[in-house]
């Protein structure tokens, strides 16, 4: 996994100022998601009940299934452009085990 070191400028004061700050490591997707997450149903109790589907269903923590890794679909042919054109896939899967 690579992380990408970058700033972000926010503009302040209907744009009369501005301040940059640097981003730490970003774990809101892929690999570092399903690793914050699965760090997150450790260290809950397992007997706590969640509600899913607007409150409409309920479930138990320990039922909920872990995260799993993504497959490799790489060379396979993805249909883009409303299904008139292709090419292949690039995705390699993920690394989380």
């Amino acid at each position: 996994m690579y992380c990408i070191d970058m700033q972000i400028r926010h503009i302040k004061n209907r744009g009369t100022s501005s301040e940059e700050s640097d981003v730490g490591e970003q774990n809101w997707a892929g690999d570092a998601y399903r690793k914050f997450q699965e760090a997150n149903l450790q260290s809950v109790k397992k007997n706590l009940t969640v509600h899913l589907g607007r409150g409409i269903r309920t479930s138990r923590l320990k039922d909920i299934p872990k995260p799993r890794p993504r497959v490799s679909t790489e060379g396979m042919t993805r249909v883009t452009g409303r299904g008139t054109s292709s090419r292949k896939s690039k995705n390699c899967g993920t690394t989380f085990t």
